[in-house]
C-alpha cells in the first residue's frame, strides 16, 4: 500500500468533504481515504497496482471539486469579504434601482463567483451543500427584484458580504489552528555547518550526509540529528518533548535536529537525516492525526448528508404555505431566510477545528497523538497499566545504597566490574567514577574469573577482590585464594588491612542492611576484599522522581492504576509501594500482558498501556490506547496511539486531560450547531427572520465553533 496527501479546492461544509470522500473511496484500489475539511486535503491509502494519483485527482474532480491549490486563499478571501462590505454601506444608503442592481452583479459575479460555481458543480453530480443554499437564496432573490415590484439587491449584496467576512474569519481562525505544526516545521535550521577537515563550511541542509562531522556554536539550534564527538552543553528540547529544563548532554549522546544549543560549543556526527528525522517524523504525525477523522465526526457527516436537502425541502414548504396565506414578497423573503441561515458550516466544522487545535497543543506539549479515533478513546480511559522499567523505573540500573565500602575500597571493586559485561557491573564502575571524580584510577584485573549466577573474582592492585551475592561470600570470605585456584595471594594480603578494614565488621549488620535492602527490591552485592567483608551495595532500577505524583494525579482523573511487569513480584511490589499503586501483576512474559489487557477489558474497563519497550508492543497495541514513551523503542512508538516525548509519566494524565478537554469542546461544538438550526430554522420559517440577518447569524455561527476551539490552545493540563 502507498499513502499520498494532496489538496481539495473548494470544500465548504462536511457533506462536501464526505462526498469527496466517498467518492475516493469507491475507487478501485483504495483501502482508505481520509479528507479533512480545515486542511482542505485528502490522504489516500492505496494499491499502485490497481489505481495511481490521477485516477485518484480526477475522482474527486468529477465530484465538482478541484484536485489543486485552492482557488481563494486568506488574503483573496478578505478581499472579496471588503470590497462585499464597502457595496453592502454603499447599498443601505443608495435607493437608486440601477445603482443596486450594478452593485449586486458586481457582488454575485466577482465576489460570490466561487460560491455558484461550487453550487453549480454540486447540482451537476446530483448532491447539495452550504453553496447550494446560498445560491438558490440569493438566486431567488436577484431574480424576484428583477421582475418583482420590491426590489431585494440589497438583501443579496450584504448576504454575500456576511458570508465572505465569516469566511475570512473562519480562515484566519483556521490558519492559527495549525500554528504549531508550523512552529515545528520552522525549527529546522536550513543550513549547516559541516567540518571539512580544520575548515567549517556551511552547506544547505540537503547537503548533509550520515556520518558529517558538524559544529554548533551557542544559542545556534541543531541541524539534523546525529550523536555528539565533543564538548558538554545543555541543549533545550522544549519543542519537542514540552520539558522547559534544558537537557545535559555530553559525548556520546544522542541530540536531535531543531534543538536549542546551551552555551557551549559542541561538534557532532550526523545520523537519521530527512523524513526519518525525529522532527520530521512528529511533524508527519501531527498531520496524520489532524487529518484523521474522530468517531463523534461520523455523526456529523450522516446528519450534513441528508441536512441541505432537508433544508431546501423546508424552504420550498416555507415559500409555498406564505405564497397561500400572505404577499410574494414575505413568502420569498422567510424561503431565502431559511435558506441562508441553514448553512451547515457549523456543524462541518465542529469537530475537526477542535481535533486540530488539540493536536497542535498536544505537539507543543510533547503529547503526539496519532488520531481523532485515539483521542476520542483516551478521553473514556478509566484503567491506565504501567509497565515497569522505563516508565515508571529510570530503565537504568544504579547504586543505590552503600553499606561500609569507602572510596577506595569501592574503586576496587570497580576495578574488578571494569572487565565484566553484567549490567551491574557498570552500575558499580558509574558510581565509583562519580564518587571518585577526576581523581579515580582504576587498575587492571589478574587472575579475573566470572561465576556464572554468582559474581566475579580477582586480583586487583595486588589484592584479591570478590564482588558477588551472598552465596559466594559464603565460599570467599576467610579465603585468601583465587576462586579458580590457580593463583595463591602472599600472607601479607592473607588479613584485611587496616586501609581496607569494614566500617561495619559485625556480618550482622550486613545482614540486616541486605535483608533491608532486599525489602526494598532492591538487589544486594558483596565486596570481599583479601578474604574479609569489606561492604555490601544496593543495586536497582529506581523510580523516576515524578512516578510517585503521576499516579496520584491519574487517580485524581478517577483512573485506577495497574503496574504490570515482567519482574519478579518482591520488586515489583516494592516499586509499586513506593509510588502508590495497589494493584500489581508481575513476572510476565509479553505474551502474559497481552492477556492481563484483555483481563481488565474483560471487566468492562478502558484500558491505556504505558510502555517503552519491544516487549511492550503486543500490549500496547492490544490495549483501548497504547502510550509509547518517546524515551524508548521505535517499536513501542509504532504499535502506540500516543508517543510521550519526554520520560515524564506525568505526561500521561496530562494526555488525559488534553482527551478529555477536546471532547467537551466537540461536544459543545456539535451542540450548539444543532441547537443554531433548531432554533434560527423555524424562526425563519416563521417569517420573522430577514435574509441579511440570517447571513449574518449563520456566519456568526462557525465563527463561534472555530473560536470554541481555539480554547484548547490555553486549556491547562498539568
Amino acid at each position: 500500500m502507498v499513502t499520498v496527501t494532496f489538496p481539495v479546492s473548494g470544500m465548504t461544509c462536511a457533506a462536501c468533504s464526505a462526498r469527496v470522500q466517498r467518492a475516493l473511496q469507491r475507487e478501485q484500489g483504495v483501502d482508505t481515504a481520509h479528507v479533512n475539511l480545515l486542511l482542505e486535503n485528502a490522504t489516500v491509502e492505496y494499491d499502485p497496482t490497481s489505481t495511481d494519483p490521477k485516477r485518484l485527482l480526477d475522482a474527486v474532480r468529477k465530484t465538482g471539486y478541484g484536485a489543486a491549490l485552492p482557488v481563494d486563499d486568506q488574503a483573496a478571501v478578505t478581499r472579496k469579504a471588503a470590497v462585499s462590505l464597502v457595496l453592502a454601506a454603499a447599498a443601505m444608503l443608495i435607493h437608486w434601482r440601477a445603482g443596486l442592481l450594478a452593485m449586486a452583479l458586481i457582488t454575485m459575479l466577482w465576489a460570490g463567483r466561487d460560491i455558484y460555481m461550487r453550487a453549480w458543480s454540486a447540482a451537476r453530480h446530483g448532491s447539495a451543500d452550504m453553496n447550494t443554499l446560498i445560491a438558490i437564496g440569493t438566486g431567488a432573490a436577484f431574480v424576484y427584484s428583477l421582475f418583482g415590484p420590491d426590489v431585494y439587491y440589497e438583501a443579496v449584496i450584504v448576504i454575500f458580504a456576511f458570508v465572505l467576512t465569516g469566511n475570512a474569519i473562519e480562515a484566519r481562525a483556521k490558519a492559527r489552528t495549525t500554528s504549531a505544526l508550523r512552529a515545528l516545521a520552522d525549527l529546522a535550521p536550513k543550513t549547516a555547518r559541516i567540518l571539512r577537515g580544520a575548515e567549517a563550511i556551511d552547506v544547505p541542509i540537503d547537503e548533509v550526509r550520515s556520518g558529517d562531522t558538524i559544529l554548533v556554536r551557542p544559542g545556534e539550534r541543531l541541524p539534523v540529528d546525529g550523536e555528539i564527538v565533543s564538548g558538554q552543553t545543555a541543549i533545550d528540547e522544549s519543542m519537542m518533548t514540552g520539558e522547559s529544563i534544558p537537557v545535559s548532554k555530553a559525548t556520546g549522546d544522542r541530540v536531535i535536529g531543531g534543538t536549542l544549543n546551551g552555551t557551549v560549543a559542541i561538534r557532532y556526527r550526523a545520523s537519521t537525516l530527512g523524513a526519518d528525522s525525529v522532527l520530521a517524523r512528529i511533524i508527519a504525525l501531527v498531520k496524520s492525526a489532524q487529518s484523521s477523522r474522530a468517531p463523534m465526526q461520523r455523526l456529523a457527516d450522516r446528519v450534513s448528508a441528508i441536512f441541505v436537502p432537508t433544508v431546501i425541502g423546508i424552504a420550498l414548504v416555507t415559500f409555498i404555505i406564505w405564497a397561500l396565506v400572505g404577499p410574494m414578497t414575505h413568502a420569498l423573503t422567510a424561503a431565502v431566510a431559511v435558506l441562508i441561515i441553514a448553512c451547515p458550516c457549523a456543524m462541518g466544522l465542529a469537530v475537526p477545528a477542535a481535533m486540530m487545535v488539540s493536536t497542535g497543543r498536544g505537539a507543543e506539549l510533547g503529547i503526539l497523538i496519532k488520531g481523532g479515533e485515539a483521542l476520542q478513546r483516551a478521553a473514556d480511559v478509566d484503567t491506565v497499566v504501567f509497565d515497569k522499567t522505563g516508565t515508571i523505573t529510570a530503565g537504568q540500573v544504579t547504586v543505590t545504597d552503600i553499606t561500609g565500602l569507602d572510596a577506595t575500597s569501592l574503586a576496587l571493586a570497580a576495578s574488578l566490574e571494569s572487565v565484566s559485561e553484567h549490567p551491574l557491573a557498570a552500575a558499580i564502575v558509574r558510581h565509583s567514577a562519580a564518587l571518585n571524580g577526576a581523581g579515580l584510577r582504576l587498575g587492571v584485573p589478574t587472575e579475573f574469573a566470572s561465576h556464572t549466577g554468582r559474581g566475579v573474582t580477582g586480583i586487583v592492585d595486588g589484592h584479591l577482590v570478590a564482588v558477588g551475592n551472598a552465596a559466594m561470600m559464603a565460599e570467599h570470605v576467610g579465603h585468601a585464594n583465587v576462586s579458580t585456584g590457580q593463583a595463591q595471594v602472599s600472607a601479607g594480603h592473607a588479613q584485611v588491612s587496616a586501609e581496607y578494614a569494614p566500617v561495619e565488621s559485625d556480618d550482622g549488620a550486613f545482614a540486616r542492611s541486605a535483608a533491608r535492602y532486599a525489602a526494598e527490591g532492591k538487589t544486594v552485592v558483596y565486596v570481599a576484599i583479601d578474604g574479609a567483608m569489606a561492604g555490601a551495595l544496593a543495586v536497582a532500577d529506581p523510580v523516576k522522581p515524578t512516578a510517585k505524583d503521576a499516579v496520584a494525579e491519574l487517580r485524581g482523573l478517577g483512573a485506577e492504576v495497574v503496574l504490570l511487569t515482567g519482574d519478579t513480584e518482591s520488586t515489583a511490589r516494592a516499586v509499586a509501594r513506593d509510588v502508590g499503586i495497589d494493584r500489581v501483576i508481575a513476572g510476565v512474559l509479553p505474551e502474559g500482558k497481552v492477556r492481563a489487557i484483555e483481563a481488565i477489558q474483560a471487566e468492562g474497563r478502558v484500558v491505556a498501556m504505558v510502555g517503552d519497550g519491544i516487549n511492550d508492543a503486543p500490549a500496547l497495541a492490544r490495549a483501548d490506547v497504547g502510550v509509547a514513551m518517546g524515551t524508548g523503542t521505535d517499536v513501542a512508538a509504532d504499535a502506540a496511539d500516543v508517543v510521550l516525548m519526554r520520560g515524564d509519566p506525568r505526561a500521561v494524565a496530562q494526555a488525559i486531560r488534553l482527551a478529555r478537554a477536546t471532547m467537551r469542546v466537540m461536544k459543545q461544538n456539535l451542540f450548539w450547531a444543532f441547537v443554531y438550526n433548531a432554533i434560527g430554522i423555524p424562526i425563519a420559517a416563521s417569517g420573522l427572520l430577514n435574509p441579511m440577518l440570517a447571513s449574518a447569524a449563520m456566519a456568526a455561527s462557525s465563527i463561534s465553533v472555530v473560536s470554541n476551539s481555539l480554547r484548547l490552545r490555553r486549556v491547562r493540563v498539568d
